[in-house]
Protein backbone atom coordinates (compact mmCIF):
# COMPACT_ATOMS: atom_id res chain seq x y z
CA UNK A 1 0.00 0.00 0.00
CA UNK A 2 2.83 2.63 0.55
CA UNK A 3 4.86 1.48 -2.55
CA UNK A 4 1.46 2.39 -4.33
CA UNK A 5 0.77 5.62 -2.77
CA UNK A 6 4.54 6.84 -3.30
CA UNK A 7 3.84 5.86 -6.85
CA UNK A 8 0.50 7.48 -7.52
CA UNK A 9 1.47 10.68 -6.07
CA UNK A 10 4.87 10.44 -8.40
CA UNK A 11 2.23 9.62 -11.29
CA UNK A 12 0.38 12.86 -10.22
CA UNK A 13 3.29 14.87 -9.94
CA UNK A 14 4.75 14.18 -13.63
CA UNK A 15 0.96 14.69 -14.87
CA UNK A 16 1.13 18.15 -13.65
CA UNK A 17 4.34 18.90 -14.84
CA UNK A 18 4.61 20.51 -18.34
CA UNK A 19 4.81 18.61 -21.67
CA UNK A 20 8.26 17.62 -23.07
CA UNK A 21 6.92 19.56 -25.99
CA UNK A 22 6.64 23.15 -24.37
CA UNK A 23 10.13 23.09 -23.40
CA UNK A 24 12.30 24.97 -26.37
CA UNK A 25 15.03 22.51 -28.14
CA UNK A 26 18.65 23.80 -29.43
CA UNK A 27 17.05 23.97 -32.94
CA UNK A 28 14.52 26.50 -31.94
CA UNK A 29 16.94 28.75 -29.97
CA UNK A 30 17.47 31.80 -32.09
CA UNK A 31 20.28 31.84 -34.89
CA UNK A 32 21.56 35.24 -32.97
CA UNK A 33 22.02 33.32 -29.69
CA UNK A 34 25.25 31.46 -29.48
CA UNK A 35 24.39 27.74 -28.79
CA UNK A 36 24.45 26.63 -25.29
CA UNK A 37 26.59 22.99 -24.50
CA UNK A 38 24.70 19.97 -24.07
CA UNK A 39 24.50 19.39 -20.52
CA UNK A 40 26.45 16.62 -18.72
CA UNK A 41 24.86 12.93 -18.53
CA UNK A 42 23.71 12.17 -15.31
CA UNK A 43 25.10 9.22 -13.62
CA UNK A 44 22.59 5.89 -13.64
CA UNK A 45 22.16 4.49 -9.80
CA UNK A 46 22.49 5.40 -6.73
CA UNK A 47 25.68 7.75 -5.59
CA UNK A 48 27.78 5.46 -3.25
CA UNK A 49 28.50 7.94 -1.06
CA UNK A 50 26.16 8.47 1.95
CA UNK A 51 24.55 11.68 1.47
CA UNK A 52 23.93 14.33 4.98
CA UNK A 53 20.41 13.75 6.16
CA UNK A 54 20.55 16.65 8.90
CA UNK A 55 22.90 18.40 11.31
CA UNK A 56 23.46 18.11 15.07
CA UNK A 57 25.05 21.69 16.00
CA UNK A 58 28.25 21.00 14.09
CA UNK A 59 27.89 17.13 13.30
CA UNK A 60 26.73 16.24 10.44
CA UNK A 61 24.37 13.24 10.42
CA UNK A 62 24.18 10.65 6.93
CA UNK A 63 21.23 9.08 5.91
CA UNK A 64 23.21 5.70 6.49
CA UNK A 65 23.83 6.36 9.99
CA UNK A 66 20.49 7.64 11.05
CA UNK A 67 19.56 4.18 9.98
CA UNK A 68 21.87 2.41 12.28
CA UNK A 69 20.63 4.35 14.88
CA UNK A 70 17.43 3.81 14.58
CA UNK A 71 18.04 -0.21 14.19
CA UNK A 72 19.82 -0.21 16.89
CA UNK A 73 17.15 1.39 18.99
CA UNK A 74 14.86 -1.06 18.12
CA UNK A 75 17.32 -4.08 18.88
CA UNK A 76 17.58 -2.74 22.26
CA UNK A 77 14.25 -2.04 22.83
CA UNK A 78 12.95 -5.39 21.77
CA UNK A 79 15.26 -6.80 23.99
CA UNK A 80 14.23 -5.35 26.55
CA UNK A 81 10.41 -6.17 26.03
CA UNK A 82 11.17 -10.16 25.02
CA UNK A 83 12.99 -10.52 28.84
CA UNK A 84 11.20 -8.34 31.21
CA UNK A 85 8.97 -10.88 32.29
CA UNK A 86 11.39 -14.07 31.96
CA UNK A 87 9.18 -17.55 32.35
CA UNK A 88 10.59 -21.28 32.85
CA UNK A 89 8.13 -22.42 29.40
CA UNK A 90 8.83 -19.01 27.20
CA UNK A 91 6.39 -17.89 24.55
CA UNK A 92 6.17 -15.09 21.96
CA UNK A 93 9.26 -12.85 22.03
CA UNK A 94 11.03 -14.32 24.54
CA UNK A 95 10.61 -17.48 22.88
CA UNK A 96 11.72 -15.79 19.81
CA UNK A 97 14.78 -13.99 21.26
CA UNK A 98 15.99 -17.71 23.21
CA UNK A 99 15.81 -19.89 20.12
CA UNK A 100 17.91 -16.96 18.52
CA UNK A 101 20.15 -16.50 20.57
CA UNK A 102 20.83 -20.48 22.03
CA UNK A 103 21.08 -21.35 18.11
CA UNK A 104 23.76 -18.87 17.51
CA UNK A 105 25.39 -20.14 20.84
CA UNK A 106 25.30 -23.98 19.80
CA UNK A 107 25.74 -23.05 16.18
CA UNK A 108 29.15 -20.94 17.17
CA UNK A 109 30.46 -22.99 20.40
CA UNK A 110 30.60 -25.87 17.80
CA UNK A 111 33.73 -23.12 15.24
CA UNK A 112 35.37 -21.51 18.14
CA UNK A 113 34.90 -24.06 21.11
CA UNK A 114 33.29 -24.31 24.13
CA UNK A 115 35.98 -22.00 25.95
CA UNK A 116 36.37 -19.57 23.78
CA UNK A 117 33.23 -18.75 23.06
CA UNK A 118 32.09 -17.60 26.62
CA UNK A 119 34.60 -14.29 25.84
CA UNK A 120 33.72 -13.86 22.28
CA UNK A 121 29.90 -14.79 22.26
CA UNK A 122 28.62 -11.39 22.62
CA UNK A 123 30.67 -10.01 19.63
CA UNK A 124 29.29 -12.84 17.21
CA UNK A 125 26.14 -12.87 17.95
CA UNK A 126 25.82 -9.26 17.90
CA UNK A 127 27.03 -8.61 14.98
CA UNK A 128 25.40 -11.27 12.86
CA UNK A 129 22.05 -9.71 14.78
CA UNK A 130 23.24 -6.29 13.81
CA UNK A 131 24.16 -6.83 10.42
CA UNK A 132 20.95 -9.01 9.10
CA UNK A 133 18.39 -6.47 10.75
CA UNK A 134 19.80 -3.08 9.40
CA UNK A 135 20.09 -5.50 5.74
CA UNK A 136 16.37 -5.61 6.10
CA UNK A 137 15.56 -2.41 7.66
CA UNK A 138 16.91 -1.73 3.97
CA UNK A 139 14.08 -2.98 2.37
CA UNK A 140 11.25 -1.49 4.14
CA UNK A 141 9.07 1.01 2.01
CA UNK A 142 10.17 4.80 2.50
CA UNK A 143 13.67 4.18 2.80
CA UNK A 144 15.97 5.63 0.23
CA UNK A 145 12.19 7.18 -1.41
CA UNK A 146 11.60 9.86 1.34
CA UNK A 147 13.24 12.67 1.67
CA UNK A 148 14.42 16.03 -0.76
CA UNK A 149 14.58 16.35 -4.27
CA UNK A 150 13.36 18.53 -7.16
CA UNK A 151 10.30 18.19 -9.86
CA UNK A 152 11.76 16.94 -13.71
CA UNK A 153 9.85 16.35 -16.61
CA UNK A 154 9.75 12.74 -16.08
CA UNK A 155 8.41 13.12 -12.19
CA UNK A 156 9.89 13.93 -9.00
CA UNK A 157 13.68 12.82 -8.25
CA UNK A 158 15.22 11.94 -5.20
CA UNK A 159 18.56 13.96 -4.76
CA UNK A 160 18.85 13.39 -0.95
CA UNK A 161 17.21 10.62 0.79
CA UNK A 162 16.22 10.89 4.70
CA UNK A 163 17.20 6.98 5.13
CA UNK A 164 19.62 4.76 3.13
CA UNK A 165 20.72 1.05 4.05
CA UNK A 166 23.00 1.43 6.85
CA UNK A 167 25.82 -1.60 5.23
CA UNK A 168 25.54 0.53 1.85
CA UNK A 169 28.23 2.81 3.33
CA UNK A 170 31.55 1.57 3.36
CA UNK A 171 32.12 3.84 6.39
CA UNK A 172 29.69 1.72 8.78
CA UNK A 173 31.16 -1.46 7.38
CA UNK A 174 34.90 -0.65 7.44
CA UNK A 175 34.15 0.39 11.18
CA UNK A 176 33.08 -2.97 11.96
CA UNK A 177 35.67 -4.05 10.72
CA UNK A 178 37.88 -2.37 12.48
CA UNK A 179 36.81 -2.99 15.39
CA UNK A 180 36.64 -6.62 14.85
CA UNK A 181 40.38 -6.91 14.19
CA UNK A 182 41.10 -5.25 17.66
CA UNK A 183 39.23 -7.50 19.12
CA UNK A 184 40.88 -10.22 17.37
CA UNK A 185 44.23 -8.94 18.49
CA UNK A 186 43.34 -8.60 21.55
CA UNK A 187 41.46 -12.44 22.42
CA UNK A 188 44.71 -13.73 20.57
CA UNK A 189 47.31 -12.31 22.83
CA UNK A 190 45.13 -13.01 25.32
CA UNK A 191 45.27 -16.81 24.18
CA UNK A 192 49.06 -17.00 23.17
CA UNK A 193 50.47 -13.88 24.59
CA UNK A 194 53.47 -12.19 22.57
CA UNK A 195 56.05 -14.41 22.56
CA UNK A 196 53.13 -17.47 21.27
CA UNK A 197 51.53 -15.08 18.82
CA UNK A 198 54.89 -14.00 17.10
CA UNK A 199 55.38 -17.76 17.30
CA UNK A 200 52.25 -19.16 15.68
CA UNK A 201 52.71 -16.82 12.99
CA UNK A 202 56.55 -16.75 11.90
CA UNK A 203 57.50 -20.22 13.83
CA UNK A 204 57.81 -23.19 11.70
CA UNK A 205 55.21 -25.96 11.87
CA UNK A 206 56.24 -29.75 11.99
CA UNK A 207 58.87 -31.89 13.54
CA UNK A 208 62.36 -31.26 11.17
CA UNK A 209 65.54 -32.31 12.13
CA UNK A 210 68.94 -31.27 11.02
CA UNK A 211 69.62 -28.80 7.76
CA UNK A 212 65.47 -29.46 6.96
CA UNK A 213 64.91 -27.42 10.30
CA UNK A 214 66.48 -24.42 9.33
CA UNK A 215 65.16 -24.52 6.21
CA UNK A 216 61.32 -24.75 7.00
CA UNK A 217 62.51 -21.72 9.38
CA UNK A 218 63.53 -19.63 6.22
CA UNK A 219 60.29 -20.64 4.80
CA UNK A 220 58.09 -20.29 7.52
CA UNK A 221 59.57 -16.91 8.23
CA UNK A 222 58.07 -15.90 4.54
CA UNK A 223 55.11 -17.47 5.26
CA UNK A 224 54.57 -15.50 7.89
CA UNK A 225 55.18 -12.25 6.33
CA UNK A 226 52.68 -13.11 4.12
CA UNK A 227 49.95 -14.07 6.53
CA UNK A 228 51.04 -10.37 7.88
CA UNK A 229 50.03 -8.84 4.92
CA UNK A 230 46.88 -11.02 5.05
CA UNK A 231 45.65 -10.38 8.52
CA UNK A 232 46.29 -6.49 7.43
CA UNK A 233 44.07 -6.56 4.58
CA UNK A 234 41.58 -8.80 6.29
CA UNK A 235 39.42 -4.74 7.50
CA UNK A 236 39.35 -4.25 3.72
CA UNK A 237 38.11 -7.79 2.40
CA UNK A 238 35.37 -7.67 5.16
CA UNK A 239 34.32 -4.75 4.77
CA UNK A 240 34.46 -4.15 0.88
CA UNK A 241 32.43 -7.83 0.81
CA UNK A 242 29.28 -6.66 2.99
CA UNK A 243 29.25 -3.14 1.77
CA UNK A 244 29.06 -4.68 -2.29
CA UNK A 245 26.54 -7.37 -2.00
CA UNK A 246 24.20 -4.54 -0.10
CA UNK A 247 24.92 -1.42 -2.26
CA UNK A 248 24.44 -3.95 -5.32
CA UNK A 249 21.30 -4.96 -3.95
CA UNK A 250 19.96 -1.08 -3.65
CA UNK A 251 21.46 -0.12 -7.01
CA UNK A 252 19.20 -3.85 -8.00
CA UNK A 253 16.08 -2.43 -6.72
CA UNK A 254 16.27 0.69 -7.54
CA UNK A 255 17.15 -0.36 -11.11
CA UNK A 256 13.65 -2.29 -11.51
CA UNK A 257 11.99 0.24 -9.72
CA UNK A 258 12.66 2.71 -12.90
CA UNK A 259 12.58 -0.02 -16.10
CA UNK A 260 9.66 1.25 -17.15
CA UNK A 261 9.56 5.22 -18.14
CA UNK A 262 6.59 5.58 -20.24
CA UNK A 263 3.79 5.46 -19.99
CA UNK A 264 3.25 7.69 -16.79
CA UNK A 265 1.09 5.01 -15.61
CA UNK A 266 2.73 1.99 -16.80
CA UNK A 267 5.71 3.50 -14.61
CA UNK A 268 3.51 4.16 -11.56
CA UNK A 269 2.51 0.50 -12.05
CA UNK A 270 5.31 -1.70 -13.19
CA UNK A 271 7.54 0.61 -10.07
CA UNK A 272 5.51 -1.30 -7.56
CA UNK A 273 5.12 -5.16 -9.24
CA UNK A 274 8.79 -5.22 -10.75
CA UNK A 275 10.81 -4.80 -7.62
CA UNK A 276 8.90 -7.60 -6.06
CA UNK A 277 10.33 -10.50 -6.62
CA UNK A 278 13.87 -9.23 -5.93
CA UNK A 279 12.91 -8.64 -2.38
CA UNK A 280 12.64 -11.85 -1.95
CA UNK A 281 16.02 -12.36 -3.73
CA UNK A 282 17.13 -9.64 -1.00
CA UNK A 283 16.22 -10.63 2.49
CA UNK A 284 18.16 -13.70 1.38
CA UNK A 285 21.05 -12.03 0.84
CA UNK A 286 20.89 -9.83 3.65
CA UNK A 287 20.47 -12.46 5.80
CA UNK A 288 23.54 -14.94 4.08
CA UNK A 289 26.04 -11.98 3.93
CA UNK A 290 25.21 -11.22 8.01
CA UNK A 291 25.87 -14.70 8.49
CA UNK A 292 28.81 -14.77 6.21
CA UNK A 293 30.39 -11.83 8.38
CA UNK A 294 30.17 -13.50 11.63
CA UNK A 295 31.47 -17.10 9.91
CA UNK A 296 34.55 -15.53 8.92
CA UNK A 297 35.19 -13.48 11.91
CA UNK A 298 34.69 -16.08 14.05
CA UNK A 299 36.90 -18.07 11.53
CA UNK A 300 39.83 -15.83 11.69
CA UNK A 301 39.34 -15.91 15.85
CA UNK A 302 39.35 -19.68 15.89
CA UNK A 303 42.50 -20.03 13.91
CA UNK A 304 44.46 -17.63 15.84
CA UNK A 305 43.29 -18.96 19.58
CA UNK A 306 42.81 -22.40 19.63
CA UNK A 307 45.52 -24.38 20.23
CA UNK A 308 46.47 -27.89 19.19
CA UNK A 309 45.03 -29.20 22.81
CA UNK A 310 41.91 -27.60 21.95
CA UNK A 311 41.19 -28.55 18.71
CA UNK A 312 41.96 -32.46 19.67
CA UNK A 313 38.99 -31.98 22.80
CA UNK A 314 37.00 -30.25 19.80
CA UNK A 315 37.20 -33.51 17.30
CA UNK A 316 36.80 -35.97 20.24
CA UNK A 317 33.35 -34.03 21.33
Amino acid sequence: MVLGGASLTELHAQTASPSASNIPTLSEAPASQPAQAAPEAKSEGLPSKALKAFSIGGFDVSSSMLVTWIVALGIILFAQYATRNLKDVPSGAQNFWELLVEGLHDFLAEIVGADLIKKTFWFFATIFIFICFTNWFGLLPGVGTIGWGHQTAEGFEMTRPLLRGGNADLNMTFAMACIFMVLWLVWALQSNGVAGFLLHIFGPKGDNKGAMKYAMIVVFFAVGLIEVMSIAFRPISLSFRLYGNIFAGENLMDAMSHLIKHPAWARALCSVIIPIPFYFMELMVGFVQAIVFMLLTAGFTSVICMHDDDAHAKEKH
